[in-house]
């Protein structure tokens, strides 16, 4: 099989995306814009040179330009428009389901007000549902190089909006700041009745991903370090614990030297429930249609892997377990449709 003919099945099957930061979705073009409505003065003389600081050591070279972005978001409008462009971007990708990770604390502290972070959002993933049926829950980060007090805080300002909040995770700076910090939190958040979820293992060590699931946790964010730990493999892969990784985010991060060294088919051979997702795509140089892309090409990956990693994305989301079947069979059908070429 040919790598065009397979680009050709990637293309056409339904997607989900697990693994998204909104405010990494935010494109160089948008900043600008949103910087000269808003009067913020970027430290970059346009989109080009702004794009050329991309080049990115580790997860903090990363964060310290994520976090400075940020801060040109500072209305309800904004951060609809940030959000609608993602989901108009991941519905051309066939992105049928998305779960969105948003950082309150990065708002907040800059004075902008809980309640206008969620409504932009919100609104846009209701008229992503409206226009194209895309479904979508929406998860509260904490950030984990701030205190567990200052999670406690950031929760006592969710609860007046729970219904609109479907699970809670950890993100941010990994090493240094292990899941066990945020223990009490995360039993609060599960007392709330919600899902949670944590990065860990990413630059983090097998350690961490067993401290998360500690805390409980349904999916483990990245998790490609836990392929150091024999022991941790076969328990992910009893439990089907799913995995959202994100090929492109690692190698940008560096993660891996090269795409072709990523260890995504290797955990497919070892029964993982790995994920394929974008991250930060503005930052990272790609979408999710273009994670799977490179990562079919650098891994050859073939039909059968990339089916594999689609229906398990929809395994892994938190959707009803018929609306999951049911688009599991949809990528059944594609698959059958574009092996007979129709």
């Amino acid at each position: 099989m040919t790598e065009p003919a397979v680009a050709a099945l990637i293309a056409r099957l339904p997607k989900t995306e697990l693994h998204l930061h909104i405010e990494g979705t935010l494109e160089p073009e948008l900043m600008f814009e949103l910087a000269g409505k808003n009067g913020v003065t970027l430290p970059y003389a346009d989109v080009a040179a702004l794009r050329a600081a991309y080049d990115f050591s580790d997860l903090q070279s990363f964060l310290d330009l994520y976090y400075a972005g940020a801060g040109v978001l500072q209305d309800e409008d904004d951060f609809y428009r940030l959000t609608f462009a993602y989901l108009e971007r991941a519905h051309q990708d066939k992105v049928v389901h998305t779960e969105i990770f948003f950082d309150p604390q990065t708002h907040t502290a800059r004075g902008v007000p809980f309640a206008v972070v969620l409504a932009g959002i919100r609104r846009a993933l209701a008229d992503a549902h409206a226009k194209w049926g895309m479904s979508s829950r929406l998860i509260l980060s904490f950030l984990r190089h701030l205190s567990e007090e200052d999670g406690m805080a950031t929760l006592e300002q969710a609860l007046p909006w729970l219904d609109a909040i479907d699970g809670f995770g950890l993100d941010s700076s990994e090493v240094g700041h292990p899941p066990e910090k945020f223990a009490r939190l995360f039993e609060r958040c599960r007392a709330l009745g919600k899902l949670v979820v944590a990065h860990a293992g990413e630059e983090g060590p097998p350690g961490y991903v067993w401290q998360a699931l500690a805390l409980g946790v349904c999916r483990v964010d990245h998790g490609v370090r836990a392929l150091e730990d024999d022991a941790l493999v076969e328990k992910l892969a009893a439990s089907r614990m799913p995995l959202t990784v994100c090929p492109l985010s690692n190698l940008k991060l560096c993660v891996v030297d090269t795409l072709a060294h990523h260890p995504l088919k290797k955990m497919l051979a070892l029964g993982l429930c790995a994920t394929v997702n974008s991250d930060d795509p503005s930052y990272f140089g790609g979408y999710v249609g273009d994670n799977y892309v490179a990562c079919q090409q650098a891994l050859s990956l073939d039909a059968d892997d990339i089916v594999q990693l689609v229906k398990n994305g929809f395994e892994a989301s938190w959707l009803p377990e018929a609306e999951q079947a049911r688009y599991i069979a949809q990528v059944d059908a594609e698959l059958q449709a574009w092996r007979e070429g129709t």
